[in-house]
């Protein structure tokens, strides 16, 4: 019977398995689309920009010829429009920036080691973990708090296995707070503190939540395949397996973790610049 029960598990994680196969193709096909028309508004937000920066001209020229208010007026809506020109811009490379990164781990081969930016890897994978935890979950916030070494130079890699590692980690952190949350505590504020460091030839991402914490069976158990502890259709419990054997077997690092029931987790990954 549980022979019977593991076959089908594992039939179920196959299954799954081939449909997030297709859905890489698919997010790869529209980044491409996305792509196109993202420049397009990039570049028009610049031009009109500069467009901007002409009128101002104009209208200084011709300051002497224009009521005081007329002036005040044109003024206070140029810099309206100029901040919201650069929002466009900010928000618009951001959104291109995180194309790029679906079409790096899109085209990374299996087991391909590619240099990367560790930090921009993690910081854009803990929000599309947040974003899901939002869409899926009423009602869901949480403070993130994020601390990235600047200057950190890039670390060889495999994109596609490490942003799965940190989703996986994320998943986790965002549903420890959110599970807390649940408990009605009103003193209690949902925190999530992220930071990526380098130091002696490694580089460590780190991970830490004040959620409702693991008690000491499920730290025992933690890295059991199909062990899990969320609802049947929430969990394979496969996540943290795959997690340690991303980071330990193909990375050649090492995941630790402490956890306090009640008080929430922290897991780390330290993991060699360059990999052999």
């Amino acid at each position: 019977m549980e022979e019977d029960k593991t076959i089908k598990q594992l039939q179920q994680q196959l299954h799954k398995q081939e449909k997030l196969a297709s859905l890489g193709m698919l997010s790869a096909g529209i980044a491409h689309e996305i792509q196109n028309p993202l420049n397009f508004v990039i570049n028009f937000s610049k031009m009109s920009n500069r467009l901007l920066e002409d009128l101002v001209a104009v209208v200084d020229d011709n300051a002497d010829k224009m009521p005081e208010a007329d002036r005040e007026d044109i003024s206070d809506i140029v810099a309206d429009l100029k901040e919201n020109m650069a929002q466009i811009m900010e928000n618009g490379e951001r959104a291109v920036s995180i194309i790029q990164g679906i079409l790096l781990v899109s085209r990374g081969k299996d087991n391909e080691f590619i240099p990367s930016d560790v930090c921009k890897l993690v910081k854009e994978y803990v929000w599309l973990s947040y974003h899901a935890m939002r869409a899926n979950h009423q009602g869901f916030n949480v403070s993130i708090h994020e601390q990235y070494q600047e200057g950190m130079p890039q670390a060889m890699v495999i994109p596609q296995d490490l942003s799965r590692a940190v989703l996986n980690v994320m998943n986790n952190a965002c549903y420890a707070v959110w599970r807390r949350a649940q408990q009605g505590a009103a003193d209690y504020s949902p925190e999530i503190t992220v930071s990526v460091a380098m130091a002696d030839g490694c580089f460590t991402i780190s991970i830490a939540d004040n959620g409702e914490g693991m008690p000491a069976e499920v730290q025992q158990r933690l890295f059991e395949n199909f062990f899990t502890t969320k609802p049947i259709g929430e969990g394979t419990g496969l996540g943290m397996g795959i997690t340690r054997d991303i980071v330990e077997q193909k990375h050649k690092g090492k995941i630790s973790f402490t956890s306090t029931e009640g008080k929430g987790t922290t897991f780390t990954f330290t993991i060699p610049m360059k990999n052999e």
